[in-house]
């Protein structure tokens, strides 16, 4: 009898450590650090990666590639270009682009993170104001 309790118990245990074990792209989120800030060229907008499941940033991340675009007003061919800017808080990843008129804006990335083979990717929508 104590030999199918242990049993059944290393089956429970192994399952729950193989099912938090299988993390999928899924698991993470993209978010604004500032849904609103003021139109203009060289407008820093920083992103933060969190893992849904902890709700801890996710730090080291490669973001190996970006877009901004006005796709939420009907107008993804008005596009801006982006380039990297250094962070100071960890699971935080800024870039500077160009806002150059009121509405919003939809930045796309794509991203690996340590341990995680699958490309990480999402969605962020900020608001640009006068």
């Amino acid at each position: 009898m104590l030999s199918k309790v242990s049993t059944a118990a290393l089956a429970a245990t192994l399952s729950l450590a193989a099912s938090a074990a299988i993390a999928g792209a899924g698991d993470y989120t993209f978010e604004p650090v500032n849904p609103q800030m003021k139109k203009g060229g060289d407008v820093m907008l920083a992103v933060r990666l969190t893992n849904k499941q902890t709700g801890k940033p996710v730090p080291d991340a490669v973001i190996f590639k970006t877009r901004v675009d006005m796709a939420p007003d009907g107008m993804a061919e008005m596009e801006s270009a982006v380039a990297p800017l250094p962070s100071k808080e960890p699971g935080v990843y800024a870039f500077k682009t160009d806002l150059p008129m009121a509405g919003r804006y939809q930045m796309t990335l794509s991203a690996k993170v340590q341990g995680e083979p699958e490309t990480v990717t999402g969605k962020v929508i900020v608001t640009a104001t006068k």
